[in-house]
C-alpha cells in the first residue's frame, strides 16, 4: 500500500478528553479510580480463530470488483451507528457492499481497494479494541464494558483474510491519496467528506451499479444462506400457526412477537418488517402497524422472512384462513391466487425472461377477474393491454432476493426487470389479489379479503428449485396442515 494510506503516527497525539454524561451521578474520575482501572486485566487477545465460512466467496467477489476498475482506489464504508433518540442508537447493519465484499459487520469500518500493479490491495480499517489506558473501555459510551468487546485488528484479518488498519488514520489518508478514487455513498459522511475533490457522483453511481448487479447471481455459500434462511421462516410460520387462539384474544402485534422470537433465536433478526395482517389489513400492501384485531373466519396475510447472521433474508407470505377452514369465496379467491402463482413459477427457469412469471401470473389473475364478471365485457387481452386487473393485483409479482429483500435494486433494467434468468438467480414469485374495503365496484362479499402466496425460488441449470416448498400452496394442503399444528 502506498504511504497515502499509511500515514505516520505522531510520538505524541493530544487526545480529545472522553465526556461524561452531563446529568451522570458521578462528577469525575479520581486520578487513582483511572491508574486503578488501567491494570489488572487478563490478555484476551483470541488466537485460535479460523477465517470466517465465507472468505473464500468474499476473496472472489473482491477480485471480480478489482478487475472492473483496474488501477482506481475503491472506497467501500459499512457505515455508521444511527441515533433512535437521545444516547440511544438503532441496531447496527452494515451496508450490503461491505458485508458482501468483506463478510465484516461492525460499524465505521471501510474497506479499501488500492490500486497496484497486478490489480488491487485490499485493506480492511476498523476500529481497534477499546483503549485501557486512556478509559475509552469503560468511560465512552461505545467502550468495551458498555457495549461488548471488539475484535482486535490481529483477530480481523485472521477472521476475514484482510489485511487490518485503524480507521481513525483513514479520512486523513484518504484527503492526501493521489489518483482516481471512488466510493460508495450514503453510508459514512466522514469519508465521503474526505474524498469531497476526488470522486464524480456518476462514478460513484457505476461503483455501486457494479456492486449490485454482482449479487444477481448467487455462489454456493449465499444459496445455502438463502435456504438456512427459508427454513427459518418455515418454523416462524408454524410457531403462529400455534399461537393464533393467543393472537385473536390480542391482536396481530402477538403474530408479530412470535415469529419475532424464532428469526432472533434462529438468526441475525427479521429481513424486513413483518406484515401480519388479519381481515381487511391483508389489502394494504405493506401493514407493518400489526395493531389490528384477528378474528375467527378472516384471513390472516403473513409476509415475514428470517435473516441469517450473514444477512441473507427469506421473504415468504401465506394466507391463512384464521380458524383453519376457507369459506366458498375465500376458497375461489385464494385458489386463484394459487393458479397464478404455480403459472408465474413454471415460468423460471434458464434462458426465460425476467418478466415471464409476471406476465404468466398476470393473465391466469385478468382471466378469473373477467370470469367473475368484475371487469364488465372485456376481454381478457383487452384487459392485460390497458392493465385494468391492476386494481386488484396492485404489484410486480416478485423481485430479486438475497442480503436485502429487495436485493440488487441498484442494477440497470436491462440486466434485471428486462434480463434474462440465469442459473443461481434468486427471486420471489408472489401473485396476489386485494378488494380493498371500500371498493364499490366489487360485490360487497369481496371487499376486504386480500390474498398473496409468496415462494422463494431459486433458478437452477434445468429449471426453478421452491427454496420454501415445505410450506404448503393449496387450500386445502394449508388446512390440513394447520389442522395438524393445532392438534
Amino acid at each position: 500500500m502506498s504511504d497515502a494510506l499509511n500515514p505516520e503516527t505522531p510520538e505524541e497525539t493530544e487526545e480529545e478528553p472522553i465526556k461524561q454524561r452531563k446529568n451522570g451521578l458521578y462528577p469525575g474520575v479520581s486520578d487513582e479510580l483511572a491508574e486503578n482501572m488501567q491494570s489488572g486485566w487478563a490478555d484476551t487477545e483470541l488466537r485460535d480463530l479460523q477465517p470466517i465460512a465465507q472468505a473464500e466467496n468474499t476473496a472472489a467477489r473482491r477480485a471480480a470488483l478489482s478487475a472492473r476498475f483496474p488501477g482506481e482506489r475503491l472506497v467501500i464504508p459499512a457505515g455508521n451507528l444511527k441515533t433512535r433518540s437521545n444516547d440511544t442508537e438503532y441496531a447496527f447493519r452494515s451496508s450490503v457492499e461491505y458485508a458482501y465484499l468483506t463478510g465484516n459487520q461492525t460499524e465505521d469500518g471501510v474497506l479499501v481497494l488500492e490500486p497496484v500493479s497486478d490489480g488491487h490491495k485490499a485493506t480492511i480499517y476498523l476500529l481497534p479494541r477499546s483503549n485501557r489506558e486512556n478509559g475509552e473501555f469503560w468511560l465512552n459510551g461505545q467502550g468495551e464494558l458498555w457495549v461488548g468487546r471488539r475484535n482486535s485488528l490481529t483477530e480481523a484479518e485472521k477472521l476475514y483474510g484482510i489485511p487490518a488498519s485503524d480507521v481513525r488514520e483513514l479520512a486523513d489518508a484518504l484527503r492526501e491519496a493521489t489518483g482516481p478514487v471512488r466510493v460508495v455513498r450514503g453510508y459514512d459522511a466522514g469519508i465521503e467528506a474526505a474524498l469531497t475533490d476526488k470522486v464524480t457522483a456518476e462514478r460513484d453511481e457505476e461503483l455501486r451499479v457494479f456492486l449490485s448487479e454482482a449479487r444477481l447471481v448467487k455462489d454456493e455459500f449465499e444459496i445455502g444462506e438463502l435456504q438456512k434462511a427459508v427454513d427459518s421462516t418455515v418454523r416462524g410460520f408454524e410457531d403462529v400457526v400455534k399461537v393464533l387462539d393467543k393472537a385473536e384474544a390480542t391482536s396481530e402485534r402477538y403474530i408479530e412477537g412470535t415469529f419475532f422470537l424464532r428469526a432472533r433465536v434462529e438468526g441475525n433478526d427479521i429481513g424486513y418488517g413483518s406484515i401480519c395482517a388479519a381481515g381487511p389489513h391483508a389489502t394494504t400492501l405493506h401493514w407493518v402497524r400489526n395493531d389490528g384485531a384477528v378474528r375467527s373466519g378472516e384471513l390472516l396475510l403473513l409476509d415475514a422472512g428470517v435473516e441469517t447472521h450473514s444477512y441473507y433474508t427469506a421473504d415468504i407470505t401465506r394466507t391463512l384462513p384464521i380458524n383453519g377452514r376457507f369459506n366458498p369465496l375465500q376458497k375461489k379467491i385464494y385458489d386463484a391466487v394459487y393458479e397464478a402463482q404455480e403459472a408465474g413459477i413454471a415460468a423460471v427457469k434458464p434462458g426465460g425472461k425476467f418478466r415471464d412469471f409476471h406476465d404468466a401470473a398476470q393473465r391466469v389473475l385478468a382471466t378469473r377477474l373477467v370470469e367473475w364478471g368484475l371487469l364488465g365485457d372485456l376481454d381478457v387481452e383487452k384487459v392485460l393491454e390497458l392493465g385494468l386487473q391492476r386494481r386488484w393485483t396492485l404489484h410486480g409479482t416478485g423481485h430479486m432476493l438475497g442480503m436485502d429483500v429487495h436485493d440488487c435494486a441498484a442494477a440497470r433494467t436491462e440486466t434485471y426487470v428486462d434480463g434474462t434468468l440465469e442459473p443461481g438467480m434468486c427471486l420471489t414469485v408472489e401473485p396476489g389479489l386485494y378488494f380493498q374495503a371500500d371498493d364499490l365496484t366489487v360485490p360487497e362479499e369481496y371487499r376486504g379479503i386480500g390474498v398473496r402466496i409468496e415462494d422463494d425460488i431459486l433458478v437452477t441449470a434445468d429449471g426453478n428449485k421452491n427454496l420454501s416448498a415445505a410450506l404448503p400452496r393449496t387450500s386445502e394442503d394449508v388446512e390440513a396442515w394447520m389442522a395438524q399444528l393445532k392438534g
